[in-house]
């Protein structure tokens, strides 16, 4: 009787996650710090080439806080912006430089002589890549902001590539829904056979409250959710970035400090809710924005421009997020980019005015969710937290002063 019993329970396990199937987990990561961080970086004065800068963040390592090595790229003034949010295993990191409409494929298999892959410009007919993100097939799947039609720019869509970046199949996102989406990040959920994305328009000219819902194995557009007003009334705009829950959920934070559950999406319709929000004001804030996010554990961590600060929400319940910390930075600092350490407790903060040139580490509790300054991490015989890109050289020249974006710890 008790194999039995423990027969039907495990059926009915089964059962039950077939029925509500949850999204796979990312692969296991060996034990251990990560050795470095890696940040795409723009010339400030557009002068000379962009860059890949390696820095080291192993405290028991001497190169700690230092950069230990940099990779230009066959273009100036490309504006590099958003990389993959995390480091893949396969070791070769995506990265576009959104103006000039490139992606990067950066091979960081040897961290410390990092070289490139392949590079390439817009699969016509459309434009300005924006985020990645990996598929189980070992593609990639990105986001483009426009559609080129003659000369004008009209809204982009989603383009499959492989691991080499040849196109595999691509997709518009136009709907009469709303023709202002210009689509921005994603979010992928294979077990649901689905993928969430964004519409926020890179250069403000015009302003969407949409998220749309494809279908993963065929990208068949399958709605387009037009968020409601939060409390404040104006939450609702410029999608952001989409992550997704354990249970299959998603939330989603809007550029205007919104943040929204998306639910229902293993059904024939999708509904959004909103949840939460910190405060903005379109007058005063201009572009100071809440920007990239991260789940840790049940902790939501996101960047918040406007009130110069990174906070940390316990998700647990999704549907009432709870603020249990927050890292507040200095008057003039604009976080906008984090991302955590693999298996591990560090964010690394990249962002606007007083820290445009500078990278920030921070810890988190994956415990309590509190978070809390390294200041540790800066590099020696230095006063102020963390590594300055406001300097006259690095390893492949004197090319003055930089400005990161995107980074990534790499894998232990």
């Amino acid at each position: 009787m008790r194999f039995l019993s423990r027969t039907l329970l495990i059926l009915a396990a089964v059962a039950a996650g077939a029925c509500h199937p949850k999204p796979a987990g990312p692969a296991p990561l060996a034990a251990g710090p990560s050795r470095y961080l890696f940040l795409w970086a723009g010339d400030a004065d557009k002068q000379e080439a962009d860059f890949l800068a390696v820095v080291g963040v192993d405290p028991k390592r001497p190169d700690y806080a230092s950069v230990v090595a940099t990779l230009p790229v066959d273009v100036k003034g490309s504006r590099p912006h958003h990389t993959e949010y995390e480091m893949p295993a396969g070791g070769v990191l995506w990265a576009n430089g959104f103006d000039a409409s490139r992606t990067f494929l950066f091979d960081l298999h040897d961290p410390v002589h990092p070289a490139i892959r392949a590079a390439f410009g817009d699969p016509d007919p459309f434009g300005h890549p924006h985020s990645y993100a990996r598929l189980p097939n070992g593609g990639i799947l990105a986001t483009m902001q426009w559609e080129k039609r003659g000369d004008q720019h009209e809204t982009g869509g989603l383009v499959e590539f492989d691991a080499a970046g040849h196109v595999v199949r691509s997709v518009r996102a136009s709907t009469a829904d709303d023709p202002t989406v210009r689509p921005y990040s994603l979010a992928v959920l294979p077990a649901l056979d689905r993928v969430v994305t964004t519409a926020t328009d890179m250069h403000l000219q015009v302003r969407s409250r949409a998220v749309q819902i494809w279908r993963l194995s065929d990208l068949t557009l399958l709605q387009t959710l037009l968020l409601p007003p939060g409390t404040r009334g104006d939450e609702q705009w410029l999608t952001a970035e989409p992550r997704a829950l354990p249970d299959g959920r998603v939330l989603v934070n809007t550029f205007t400090c919104g943040l929204y559950l998306v639910s229902g999406l293993g059904g024939p319709t999708a509904s959004a809710e909103f949840v939460h929000s910190s405060p903005w004001n379109a007058t005063i804030d201009a572009r100071r924005f809440c920007a990239v996010p991260v789940l840790v554990d049940h902790f939501w961590i996101q960047t918040s421009g406007p009130e110069h600060a990174v906070i940390s929400l316990d998700v647990s319940d999704p549907k009432q997020p709870r603020e249990v910390s927050r890292l507040q930075l200095e008057p003039d600092d604009v976080p906008h980019w984090i991302a955590i350490e693999p298996g591990g407790d560090r964010l690394v903060i990249t962002g606007y005015a007083g820290i445009e040139s500078r990278v920030l580490l921070a810890r988190v509790d994956r415990r309590t969710g509190a978070l809390t300054l390294d200041t540790s991490f800066k590099a020696p015989g230095t006063a102020d937290p963390g590594v300055d890109f406001g300097r006259a050289t690095w390893p492949h020249g004197a090319s003055g002063k930089a400005i990161p974006h995107g980074a990534v710890f790499s894998r232990p």
